[in-house]
């Protein structure tokens, strides 16, 4: 049996301006997910360097730091294939089946890689196998994260801005177990045997957290808003995205580089450079980060309900506009060693909330039901693919370009200007979630 056999639909909606006990329960379980997602991807940032030489010795360390970070790149290039895959999938089958296949694959392959033999071992053979593992795990995330969303403003659809700055909480959550696994592995072994083993116990740490969120999804029921089409469904969901939605999906996409790059930067380049090129002491920079997501948390949640009350777009703007303003001076003090760390991450944290917290329901506000994975899908991927996959390898070469520590600044301020002027390109009206009319001229297109 599902969690929820009443679909909170209809009357409970109209009824209640909070979220019902089986709302929350929904939302949270989907939230697992992106958690898991997040946790694989900090931890891969965390032991970069540790796995640079396991899998790619060089004689140089920054060539061999370019090899891995590339690997990371590749993880997010194939993921608009998975979200093209499995968001059409999931507009035609449902949310669930798609929740449950995805998370059994991306936490197989998280274990694979925490018992991956070395170079050493297996030669070119393990260094191809992890860039597949890599490319397994990128095609399934493509369709987690938006599946997340579209299944948490579909459960409570006139509460989308908090439905889905829980799911984009949870992610932090996700991080910030990610750092405790790293500060408890650096603090319990040696450096030596946390570069010979101590990244794999995080990888099988993900693979059991991968194991126990599959155990809890089994008894996620099907999507409230997608059960009352009652079998009416769209033959081609890509395509019809592409068709009728295909402006939403650009400025979508852009609208959200906000998001995508500074997370590429936070999450994949930050807590080597903090580390290796800044020379803060990994408790130092472990610390700092870790108030920036609790900050966050609490930050984007507040953000998420004020965009219940206020149209999203002002506050991803907002957010946008100051993190302009704000990035070089954030980078300037912390390569001086000017100011608290742990100060300009909270500063950072705050800030940045704004878009974190309703970037995912701005996304949702553009798309139908019949096509909103879809459509979520698409948007989100493209953005992660060009903000933030390749974030941590352009910020490594823009510090050897110009030889300032300070410079992935300019980075996030280019993605951060993106945003803004696509900002406003995002229409004034929401044509998804909670909006009165699904079909959007869709019914000539659906399969009964």
């Amino acid at each position: 049996m599902g969690i929820s056999r009443n679909p909170v639909g209809g009357a409970d909606r109209r009824q209640s301006s909070g979220l019902s006990r089986s709302q929350w329960k929904m939302i949270l379980i989907a939230s697992l997910g992106g958690s898991l997602e997040f946790y694989d991807f900090i931890v891969y940032g965390f032991f970069a360097h540790n796995i640079a030489a396991q899998f790619f010795p060089s004689a140089s360390s920054l060539i061999s730091m370019l090899a891995t970070f590339s690997v990371l790149a590749v993880g997010y290039v194939i993921r608009p294939l998975g979200g093209i895959v499995l968001s059409s999938w999931g507009d035609r089958y449902g949310r669930r089946p798609v929740f449950l296949g995805s998370i059994i694959v991306v936490t197989t392959a998280t274990i694979c890689l925490g018992l991956l033999p070395n170079y050493q071992s297996w030669g070119m053979t393990a260094s191809l196998l992890l860039i597949l593992l890599r490319m397994l795990q990128g095609f399934c995330v493509g369709g987690e994260m938006p599946g997340a969303i579209t299944y948490a403003v579909e459960a409570a659809p006139h509460r989308a801005g908090l439905a889905a700055g829980i799911i984009i909480c949870a992610v932090n959550v996700g991080v910030l177990l990610a750092t405790f696994v790293n500060l408890g592995i650096q603090t319990y072994l040696s450096a030596a045997d946390a570069a010979a083993y101590g990244w794999r116990i995080a990888f099988l740490f993900g693979g059991v957290c991968g194991i126990a969120s599959y155990l809890m999804r089994r008894n996620l029921d099907e999507s409230p808003e997608f059960k009352e089409m009652h079998g009416a469904v769209v033959k081609q969901p890509f395509r019809e995205t592409l068709r009728r939605h295909g402006k939403a999906v650009a400025t979508g996409a852009l609208s959200i580089a906000v998001m995508a790059g500074i997370n590429g930067v936070l999450y994949g380049h930050m807590p080597a450079y903090l580390v290796q090129q800044l020379h803060y002491a990994p408790r130092t920079a472990a610390i700092a980060q870790n108030a920036y997501l609790v900050v966050s948390s609490f930050g984007l949640l507040a953000a998420g309900w004020l965009g219940d009350k206020i149209p999203r777009r002002y506050l991803l703007r907002a957010s946008a506009a100051l993190l302009i303003a704000l990035s070089y001076p954030f980078y300037e003090a912390l390569a001086s060693h000017t100011v608290n760390p742990v100060l300009l991450f909270v500063l950072a944290g705050l800030v940045f909330s704004l878009a974190s917290g309703t970037w995912a329901s701005v996304l949702a506000d553009q798309f139908p039901v019949q096509v909103r994975f879809s459509g979520i899908a698409l948007a989100y991927n493209i953005s992660v693919v060009a903000f933030s996959g390749f974030a941590p390898l352009l910020a490594t070469m823009l510090i050897r370009v110009t030889g300032s520590l300070a410079a992935p600044a300019w980075y996030v301020i280019g993605a951060c200007t993106v945003a803004l002027l696509a900002s406003y390109g995002l229409p004034t009206r929401r044509s998804g979630a909670g909006s009165p009319s699904k079909t959007d001229g869709l019914s000539g297109e659906l399969l009964r």
